[in-house]
C-alpha cells in the first residue's frame, strides 16, 4: 500500500523524534564540577601549637578488616589533646567530602587510606586542615565493639526516631539493656553501639548526624573513664593495642598518649564537626553524591576551635 506523502513525512518526523529522545536518555546527566581546592604545601605547615597533640581515629567499613584489603575509612575523628591549655576536643569530618588527593585530582577522603595508605591520609588531611597530624590508629567495627564491651559498654540517650530504626534493625534483646524500645537511655554493649554510630537514615541529618553520633559515643566514654585509675587505664591501653588494625605508633608512644588522655581525664570534652553548615554544598560527581568543602573557611573554624576555648554541638 501506498502511503501520502503527508502521512510518510509525518512518520519520519515522529520517527526522528523518537531517535533524538532515545539517544538523550541514553547520556547521562552531567555531574557537577567541583571548584579547585586550595591546600597548604606540605613543607609549609606551621609547627603545632605548644602542648597540642593530634591523633587521627580511623574506622573502616568492615567488620573484620585486613591490611592488605582495606575498606573505606567512614569513621574520621581527629583527637587533640591539649595538656597546656587542659582541653580534650574531638573534630569530625564526613566521609564524603571532598578532597585534593595524593595525585592532585579530585576525590572522597573515605576512599584516600585505601588507594594509597592511612600515612598518606594523614598528609592530605594536614594540608586541608592546616596542622600536622603524623599519628594515626585504624581499627575495624569488631575492634570498636570489643574496646566498647572492654569498658562494660556504654550508655546513650537515643531519640524516638533512633529507637525505632534500632527496632527494626533489628538489635538482638541483650545486646542493650534493657531490651530496645522507645526513645529514652540504654546501656550499649559494643555492637549495638557501633550500629547505632552507624545510623544514616533516621531523624534526618545523614552523614552530619552520623558523625554527630561518633562523637557522642567517644565523648560519652570519655566521660565514663573519669574515675579510672591509672592500672584501669593501662588495661584500656592494652585492649586498645591488642584491638588496632594498623597503626603508626609504638609502644612507647601509645604510653605517652596515655599519659595525656590521663591527666585530662577531668575536662570537659569539646567538639566540632568539619564542615560547618556554612562551608558546604552538595554537588554530584564522578556518578557519588559528595560534599564540596570551603576548605579555607573550615580552616579557619578549626584554628579558631584550636586556639580558643569554644565549644560546636549539632542539633538534633
Amino acid at each position: 500500500m501506498i502511503l501520502p506523502k503527508g502521512v510518510l513525512k509525518m512518520k519520519r518526523f515522529l520517527a526522528l523524534l523518537l531517535a533524538m529522545a532515545l539517544l538523550v536518555s541514553a547520556v547521562p546527566a552531567l555531574a557537577d564540577q567541583p571548584q579547585p581546592i586550595e591546600i597548604i604545601p606540605y613543607d609549609e605547615l606551621p609547627e603545632n601549637f605548644d602542648g597540642q597533640h593530634h591523633y587521627l581515629m580511623l574506622c573502616v567499613d568492615q567488620w573484620n578488616a585486613k591490611v592488605n584489603n582495606l575498606g573505606n575509612t567512614d569513621g574520621i575523628v581527629l583527637v587533640t589533646l591539649d595538656t597546656r591549655a587542659h582541653r580534650v576536643m574531638l573534630t569530625s569530618l564526613i566521609r564524603d567530602a571532598l578532597v585534593q588527593r595524593p595525585d592532585g585530582k579530585i576525590g572522597r577522603v573515605n576512599y584516600i587510606a585505601k588507594n594509597y595508605s592511612p600515612e598518606e591520609l594523614c598528609k592530605v588531611l594536614s594540608q586541608h586542615f592546616g596542622i600536622k597530624i603524623e599519628k594515626f590508629i585504624l581499627f575495624d567495627f569488631n575492634q570498636i565493639a570489643r574496646i566498647i564491651d572492654h569498658l562494660g559498654g556504654v550508655k546513650i540517650e537515643v531519640n524516638s526516631s533512633e529507637a525505632s530504626y534500632l527496632k527494626r534493625y533489628p538489635l538482638e534483646p541483650r545486646q542493650t539493656s534493657p531490651a530496645m524500645n522507645n526513645a529514652g537511655t540504654y546501656l550499649f554493649t559494643g555492637r549495638a553501639a557501633v550500629i547505632y554510630m552507624r545510623i544514616r537514615k533516621a531523624g534526618g541529618g545523614g552523614d552530619f548526624m552520623r558523625t554527630q553520633r561518633v562523637r557522642t559515643v567517644l565523648s560519652t566514654l570519655a566521660d565514663q573513664c573519669r574515675e579510672i585509675t591509672y592500672d584501669q587505664a593501662r588495661d584500656l591501653l592494652d585492649s586498645v593495642i591488642e584491638n588496632t588494625t594498623l597503626t603508626n605508633m609504638n609502644t612507647e608512644e601509645m604510653i605517652t598518649a596515655l599519659d595525656q588522655a590521663y591527666s585530662l581525664r577531668d575536662c570537659t570534652i569539646e567538639e566540632l564537626r568539619i564542615p560547618q553548615d556554612d562551608a558546604v554544598h552538595p554537588i554530584s560527581y564522578a556518578g557519588m553524591a559528595v560534599q564540596e568543602i570551603d576548605w579555607v573557611m573550615s580552616r579557619e573554624d578549626l584554628a579558631d576551635f584550636l586556639q580558643t576555648s569554644w565549644l560546636v554541638l549539632d542539633e538534633d
